[in-house]
């Protein structure tokens, strides 16, 4: 029988252990479970965050700037017995009102923003209802409520687009995109939808559709089961506008509008009339003609053509530069947020701010027929001013949850990793 021989005992008295050896899967594994621990530790926390993301404060203070600029000279002329116009000052109102909620939404963690959701939306498609029945009446539809006692108004499509969007993405960021998902999604969509197009508005109902079909898209929704609902909507759309007197006549205004240059056609002609007069380097601001009653809604939905006019193409081009790189920023944010919801929020917040601003861009210059989109930061509305602010302030949220990236090691890391790796050859 063998004997067996004892265990070698090292002086200390200790047995000889091998040393662990870190491999580089194991240090990425390591980096990315402490990014996701300092995820969930930033979508808890009430407190603002370390930094904030340059492109979005850059973006959004360059339009927010030329807004109250073009706001004052736009409303001007509406206001001549006044020192100081009151809807720019109702704007500044508006615009200070807007970084309030913009700050406040900053300091509300992702997970209390994902609880109240549901119940967000739920307080939209009341208000939607609440405007059908007493609603006031504005150029033709039904899209406004006012304050009892006050001569405030607001615009509860505004507060639903926002609503729907954070609804649609805590229902998508649980995970694989399944069928309950997406029927709930479209209960979701649906139900706001229906409610814009009895006021009659066509423009946001078709806005709130193509958000959640960008936000299903960016979730991972097959696309075979996004053409069925695309087609459905683009047949929904085609029908309403042939039954709508109101949304008719805008198309007809649309198709050849110097034929209906004194009725349909009007404002898009006026339109074209202060983008030529722009030229590249415009006439300057506060010098421009179209404003003093040539061209309805100067300050809200044309203002972009009082932007051409004094601004001139130069002009046109930083606004739209700036609704570029915000929508660059916001895609990038998403991509590098690990958690989906984060992700979901700051893609949904970001398409909310710039596929408005591209509609209505595409409007004024007359590839698209006149949908009544404010362009965001720039037109006034106070409604849409304050959920500007707070889609920012998602956005900011979102950036301040993306993952650091990991450290370069030191130079003691380095040679620990050089010894360890000796070590395992040698062994």
């Amino acid at each position: 029988m063998k004997r067996r021989h004892p265990r070698s005992v090292e002086p200390s008295g200790r047995s000889e252990s091998r040393p662990r050896v870190v491999t580089p899967a194991r240090r990425r594994r390591q980096t990315e479970a402490e990014r996701r621990r300092a995820s969930r530790a930033a979508i808890s926390s009430p407190s603002l965050p370390a930094t904030l993301d340059g492109g979005v404060l850059t973006a959004t203070a360059i339009l927010t700037s030329i807004g109250v600029v073009m706001i004052y000279s736009t409303t001007a002329p509406l206001s001549m017995g006044h020192a100081v116009p009151p809807h720019f000052t109702r704007h500044l109102a508006a615009v200070l009102l807007a970084t309030l909620c913009a700050a406040v939404t900053l300091r509300i963690p992702l997970q209390r923003v994902r609880q109240l959701a549901r119940p967000f939306w739920i307080a939209s498609v009341a208000l939607l209802v609440l405007t059908l029945v007493a609603g006031v009446e504005v150029n033709g539809a039904e899209r406004w409520l006012a304050v009892p006692g006050t001569n405030f108004r607001f615009q509860p499509a505004e507060i639903a687009k926002l609503a729907t969007v954070l609804v649609v993405a805590s229902t998508l960021a649980g995970g694989r995109i399944e069928r309950r998902n997406i029927q709930r999604t479209a209960v979701y969509t649906a139900i706001p939808a229906a409610l814009l197009l009895q006021q009659p508005d066509l423009g946001n109902a078709g806005l709130v559709i193509a958000l959640v079909g960008l936000l299903l898209f960016v979730a991972g929704a097959p696309l075979r089961r996004l053409l069925v609902p695309s087609a459905i909507a683009a047949l929904g759309a085609a029908a309403f506008v042939a039954w709508n007197p109101y949304t008719r006549r805008r198309v007809t205004g649309f198709l050849d509008p110097w034929a209906h240059a004194d009725d349909e056609g009007f404002q898009l002609v006026q339109s074209f009339v202060a983008f030529g007069r722009g030229g590249s380097l415009g006439v300057g601001v506060g010098d421009g003609r179209q404003k003093l009653g040539f061209l309805p809604e100067a300050h809200t939905d044309f203002i972009l053509s009082g932007v051409a006019e004094e601004l001139g193409l130069v002009g046109v081009l930083l606004v739209l530069g700036a609704f570029a790189a915000l929508a660059v920023v916001g895609t990038r944010i998403a991509r590098r947020s690990p958690d989906r919801f984060a992700a979901l929020v700051a893609f949904g917040a970001t398409s909310l701010l710039v596929v408005p601003a591209a509609v209505n861009a595409a409007v004024v210059m007359g590839l698209l027929p006149t949908t009544g989109f404010t362009l965001p930061f720039l037109s006034y509305g106070r409604t849409s001013l304050v959920i500007c602010g707070i889609a920012v302030g998602l956005i900011l949220r979102a950036a301040s949850r993306e993952a650091a990236p990991a450290k370069a090691p030191d130079a003691r890391e380095r040679s620990r990793g050089r010894a360890t790796r000796r070590e395992r050859v040698i062994a």
